[in-house]
C-alpha cells in the first residue's frame, strides 16, 4: 500500500489544522515497520504545505517482554537517545508515524518542553484516518467535556450488565483529544474525539463488567461472552468468567509478573459520532490500532496500565471500551445508556 491522492488530502487538512506554515521545522517520526503509506503522506503532505521537513526512522527494536506489548501509547522507538529527543524538541511540529504512538513514552516530556507540537498518527488503515477526519467543532465538543469533567470531583459509571464504578476526580489530570493542535508543547492524536481523567492513587472501586459485544482493544477481540472485574483500590482483583474472554485476560495480566498491569490507567468517554463500535469486524488486526473504537461516541473507555498522577508505569495495558453504560458526573447524566448527551 502507498500513499494516494486521497490521503495526502486528508494529512493535508489534518496539517493545516494543526498551523504549519511555509518555513516550519517539521520532523515525520518513524520505524522500520511503521505503515509505510502513513509516512508518505505526511511527507508529501508537509511539502505541499512548504514546510522544511526531514525525516527520524528508528530501526526496531527487538522485543524484551514476555508477551506481545499492543494498545499501550508508550513508544519505545526511541529509547533515550538523545540526538533524536534534541531534533524533535527543537522541531515545530512532529508527525508521529510510530507503531505505538509518543502519548505515554518516556521522551515525551522533553519533546514538549523544547515547545514542539506532536500530532500522533494512530497506525491505521488510511480509510479509518479519511472517515474519522478531524473538524474544527470537534475541539469545542472536546473542550466542553473537559470543562465539565474538571469540575466533577466524583464520577459513577453504572450499565445493565452490572457494572457499579466509583471514581474520585480530586487531583486527577483531565485531557481532552480532538485530533489537531496548533499550541507549541501539547500533543495529539488522529482519530480523535475523547475526554480522559487519570485518576489519582487509590481512588477507582467497584465492579465493571464487559458484556456481549463490548471491545477488548489489546487483543482487538469483541467480547462473545461477559467478563466482571472487581476493583478495589485502583486495581482488578478477580477476573471473573469461564469463557475464554475471561481466561484470555487472566493470563495476559498474570504474564507481566507486576502488579501495576493491574491498576487504572485512564476512564473517560467517547466524543466522535464518525467513528464507528462495529468497525473492527472490516479490518485484519494487522491493518487497524483501533483508535477509533476508544473515540466512538458514548462508549465508557476503562484502561489499565502505566499512569504517571498515580505514580505507575509498566508495559501492561488493557484499553476496553464499553457500550451501553451510563456516565454520571456529580450526579449528572453526561452518557445515557451509551447515548452521548
Amino acid at each position: 500500500m502507498r500513499a494516494d491522492a486521497s490521503l495526502v488530502a486528508a494529512f493535508t487538512e489534518v496539517l493545516q489544522r494543526c498551523g504549519v506554515q511555509a518555513g516550519d521545522a517539521c520532523a515525520v517520526l518513524s520505524e522500520t515497520r511503521s505503515r509505510a503509506a502513513l509516512v508518505q503522506a505526511a511527507e508529501l503532505a508537509l511539502c505541499a504545505l512548504k514546510a522544511r521537513t526531514f525525516h527520524v526512522v528508528l530501526p526496531g527494536r527487538t522485543p524484551s517482554a514476555p508477551v506481545p506489548v499492543r494498545s499501550t501509547g508508550a513508544s519505545d522507538a526511541i529509547d533515550g537517545l538523545d540526538p533524536v529527543i534534541r531534533s524533535l524538541a527543537a522541531s515545530t511540529l512532529v508527525v508521529d508515524c510510530t507503531l505505538e504512538g509518543l502519548q505515554h513514552a518516556a521522551e515525551l516530556p522533553a519533546i514538549l518542553a523544547g515547545g514542539a507540537r506532536v500530532l500522533v498518527v494512530s497506525n491505521e488503515h488510511p480509510e479509518i484516518l479519511e472517515r474519522c477526519l478531524p473538524r474544527a467543532e470537534d475541539e469545542m465538543q472536546a473542550r466542553g467535556a473537559m470543562r465539565r469533567l474538571k469540575a466533577a470531583r466524583r464520577m459513577h459509571v453504572s450499565s445493565a450488565a452490572g457494572t457499579d464504578l466509583h471514581i474520585d476526580l480530586a487531583d486527577a489530570r483531565i485531557g481532552g483529544i480532538w485530533g489537531f493542535t496548533a499550541k507549541p508543547g501539547t500533543l495529539t492524536h488522529w482519530p480523535g474525539g475523547l475526554v480522559l481523567a487519570f485518576p489519582a492513587a487509590g481512588t477507582v472501586r467497584g465492579t465493571l463488567v464487559l458484556d456481549r459485544g463490548d471491545v477488548n482493544l489489546t487483543f482487538k477481540r469483541y467480547l462473545q461472552d461477559p467478563v466482571k472485574l472487581s476493583i478495589e483500590h485502583d486495581r482488578v482483583v478477580d477476573v471473573q468468567g469461564d469463557s475464554l474472554d475471561a481466561e484470555l485476560m487472566r493470563e495476559y495480566y498474570a504474564a507481566w509478573g507486576d502488579a501495576e498491569a493491574y491498576a487504572v490507567s485512564h476512564v473517560g468517554w467517547g466524543l466522535n459520532r464518525r467513528a464507528r463500535w462495529e468497525a473492527m469486524s472490516f479490518y485484519d488486526k494487522a491493518d487497524f490500532n483501533g483508535t477509533e473504537l476508544r473515540a466512538f461516541a458514548g462508549n465508557f473507555l476503562y484502561s489499565t496500565g502505566a499512569n504517571e498522577v498515580a505514580g505507575r508505569h509498566t508495559l501492561g495495558h488493557f484499553d476496553l471500551p464499553l457500550r451501553g453504560c451510563t456516565i454520571a458526573l456529580d450526579g449528572e447524566v453526561v452518557v445515557d445508556k451509551g447515548r452521548l448527551l
